[in-house]
């Protein structure tokens, strides 16, 4: 069997952003995002923002990168593919240049046809329906809505006039609001006149000097509103399933909704499941703009960004989460453990399968051979990928050890690298057509070695990449029968441009053979139409909550993972609700021996 653990373990490229906001600064990050996933010829592709090329994998579990030619738009975001025939069809945004589209029968060696666009736009998804009918859907803007058309399947152009799809109700569906946890409501008109007459006064400029086509993205700035974005339909059973992205891609609630029609064009409406994708607590939070993918086997899979939003708000990864339809045509996406280790072992699966191993290291005392003051040992076990461990050197004798506190059998440990801020000089040219960057595709390496211990005295070897040739910054170590180990140690470590290295987890998965936690006890308040507050009573043996709410009791498709005291003793706010709709709601329990579900009440 095969195991992942979020994000896709694969080798994300540096970018070296020159942010016009701070006089062209250069920001450096690494960044992969907007996946859009296929299945062709047999083999799962990734295309996403910024990678300068496409993920490959035969069973979604292992992806080698592979660069693309340089003809494709691979300095313009959120590329989207989609297999219509013996091509693939590939295309990708610009805001004030028509977009060509490009076709392949082979992804990997070409040869790619170019086919001329006539329009700009931004956050493209193609479709192609049954009959074989093209359609077209685009928009991210806070401004304006999600547009469709029909195109023709020859030349790829539109047919007839764009049509509106959908676009933001941030104060009628919570889930939509920008800022952590959904904890910005919009600016009131006031409030975005005052913001676009200081606009004003900062350019020394005046309104009628502003063009009219402009004011109202001048002025969106200041609104609060969300950006609806990252459009992609699937077809199930004769409806049309339009997802989009809502709240921002820096925010830990970044996340993707769905409308259903009969129809391509619509008109749409909003589904009963909504937020469809929605992963805000954990790890590594975020699960917006992506996409949705049926394999080998009948499975269907999600896949959509992740947020780190340290270093560059666009610093993000990419995860992959189980996914489905119910029976009565709802689109759900397990998330419940949605940061841990699970099975993808290639035949049918329950997609709400709960996890095999459970979470050993929250919390859990380290030791280091030493630390910067801002960078302390304890980071690597706090569950936040924001937070990062580096030693005062670069030499392969720093070492970092997490002590589990007893033995325990562990199955899994995912080492984590981050990236403390780099400033290192600019390897390539400064270049793009949405915002300038250098994006480097040389060959880098990350090397570890990470050993166990019973006793802390003596160690052995579980995974030695001391000499490895990949860089890989969120490795996964197996076991699947299970070792008994108490100490994890993690040392010779080298990164990337010879910088000090950064870790921002060392998480350990297993089972420990501990009591389960108790039945959890907690109190619910809907505050208003889109908000609600959870208390948990506290339990001593308990490392964690998931709050689950749905439709029904059969539909707790949403989750949100708490740790430690978060939400235990004082209320977790979740402001993901839709107005006007009834709710269930569901806690669990969990520790390091199992899970304990709650019982269901109606909010």
């Amino acid at each position: 069997m095969s195991y992942v653990c979020n994000p896709i373990n694969i080798n994300y490229r540096y970018q070296f952003n020159a942010d016009p906001r701070k006089g062209g600064e250069i920001q450096i990050c690494r960044e992969a995002a907007d996946p859009s996933m296929i299945l062709f010829k047999g083999r799962y592709y990734i295309f996403a923002s910024m990678t300068l090329g496409v993920w490959v994998s035969d069973d979604l579990t292992k992806w080698e990168n592979h660069r693309l030619p340089d003809e494709l738009p691979l300095y313009d975001y959120a590329p989207d593919v989609r297999v219509m025939g013996d091509y693939v069809y590939f295309c990708a945004s610009k805001r004030d240049e028509n977009c060509d589209r490009f076709r392949t029968k082979d992804i990997l060696n070409g040869p790619y046809e170019k086919i001329p666009g006539n329009f700009p736009y931004w956050d493209p998804n193609l479709f192609i329906d049954d009959d074989g009918k093209v359609y077209f859907y685009w928009g991210c803007s806070n401004t304006e809505p999600i547009y469709g058309c029909e195109l023709d399947p020859e030349t790829m152009l539109p047919k007839g006039e764009r049509v509106p799809m959908l676009e933001g109700h941030p104060t009628e569906y919570g889930y939509e609001r920008v800022g952590e946890d959904n904890s910005i409501f919009p600016a009131s008109q006031e409030e975005i006149e005052k913001g676009f007459q200081g606009f004003l006064a900062m350019q020394n400029t005046t309104e009628d000097q502003i063009p009219d086509d402009l004011k109202p993205l001048i002025k969106g700035m200041f609104s609060n509103m969300p950006y609806i974005e990252g459009a992609w339909v699937d077809k199930h059973n004769g409806k049309y399933y339009l997802q989009y992205a809502f709240a921002g891609t820096q925010f830990n609630t970044y996340g993707d909704g769905v409308y259903v029609s009969d129809s391509p064009l619509g008109p749409y409406k909003l589904a009963e499941n909504n937020p469809y994708s929605y992963n805000p607590g954990g790890f590594l939070p975020g699960a917006g703009h992506g996409s949705t993918m049926e394999d080998k086997s009948g499975n269907l899979w999600h896949t959509a960004t992740m947020r780190i939003s340290v270093n560059h708000d666009f610093e993000r990864r990419v995860g992959l989460w189980p996914a489905g339809f119910d029976k009565d045509g709802e689109l759900f996406c397990n998330q419940r453990y949605g940061n841990w280790p699970f099975e993808i072992n290639g035949a049918k699966q329950d997609p709400w399968k709960n996890p095999d191993w459970f979470l050993l290291s929250y919390g859990k005392k380290t030791s280091c051979s030493s630390a910067l003051s801002e960078n302390p040992s304890e980071n690597v076990t706090d569950e936040d990928v924001q937070t990062l461990w580096r030693p005062a050197s670069t030499g392969k004798d720093e070492w970092i050890t997490v002590d589990l506190g007893k033995v325990y059998k562990v199955n899994a440990v995912q080492i984590n690298f981050g990236d403390g801020k780099l400033d290192i000089p600019v390897p390539g040219e400064i270049r793009g057509t949405s915002q300038a960057r250098f994006i480097d595709d040389k060959t880098y390496y990350s090397r570890w070695k990470m050993e166990g211990s019973v006793d802390g005295e003596e160690f052995f070897v579980l995974e030695d990449k001391s000499e490895a040739t990949t860089d890989l910054t969120h490795d996964l170590v197996v076991m699947e029968e299970g070792r008994e180990i108490r100490y994890i140690r993690v040392s010779n470590l080298e990164v990337p441009y010879g910088q000090i290295p950064a870790l921002s987890g060392i998480r350990v998965f297993g089972k420990g053979e501990g009591e389960l936690p108790k039945v959890p006890v907690f109190s619910v308040k809907r505050d208003s139409g889109i908000d609600m507050s959870v208390k948990i009573e506290d339990d001593d043996n308990a490392v964690g909550h998931v709050i689950l709410w749905g439709s029904s009791p059969e539909k707790l498709y949403h989750s949100w993972m708490v740790l430690g005291e978060d939400a235990v003793g004082s209320a977790k706010r979740i402001g993901a609700l839709v107005t006007g709709r009834d709710y269930y709601l569901r806690v669990d329990s969990f520790n390091e021996s199992g899970i304990t579900e709650g019982e269901v009440t109606k909010l």
